[in-house]
């Protein structure tokens, strides 16, 4: 009898032993200055996410430099970094490529970086639009945005609390394996 239960058990946990990716990653987004697209769900199954709004001509841009910090030290333990390009606070480059040389040349940006697209409003992005669901959406620039391994947005954090913030990093912390 406690074989069935047992098997019955892992039978109905098998979808969080299989790392099911939520919907709202389930998506192929092209890749910054890029004709590459990733798809979230691959690139995170089972793994914390930290999704971030930016922009190459903001106050805050020099937080890319944390974000690559946070994403270094973290990555080997499942923190996944992601940035989205975006112009909705009109602040990112026109051109892509100009964009795409403030992070990766500038800042040393080795996260995955997705194309410019809304993260506020009715055509935000699909990742963004269950963000703002389940929290509030960006203000600003640089909004950061704790997702578990379940899909569910933990913490959130405005545009002056840096990435490197005592916050961020134990909100990180907390939903590490």
């Amino acid at each position: 009898m406690r074989l069935i239960i047992a098997a019955i058990a892992l039978f109905m946990s098998w979808p969080a032993l299989a790392g099911e990716c939520p919907d709202f990653l389930s998506h192929d987004l092209r890749k910054l200055h890029s004709r590459d697209s990733v798809n979230l769900c691959e690139l995170s199954r089972g793994k914390p996410v930290l999704a971030v709004n930016t922009a190459s001509h903001c106050g805050f841009t020099r937080q890319f430099e944390g974000l690559e910090a946070v994403h270094q030290r973290f990555k080997d333990r499942g923190l996944v970094v992601v940035g989205f390009a975006s112009n909705d606070f009109r602040q990112e480059a026109r051109d892509e490529a100009e964009a795409a040389a403030v992070c990766f040349i500038n800042f040393g940006v080795t996260f995955t970086m997705i194309a410019p697209s809304a993260v506020t409003g009715r055509d935000a992005n699909p990742v963004f639009q269950e963000i703002n669901r389940q929290s509030q959406a960006p203000r600003w620039n640089f909004s950061k945005y704790l997702i578990n391994a379940e899909g569910e947005v933990v913490e959130s954090f405005p545009s002056q609390v840096r990435p490197d913030d005592p916050r961020v990093i134990a909100a990180i912390e907390r939903v590490l394996p």
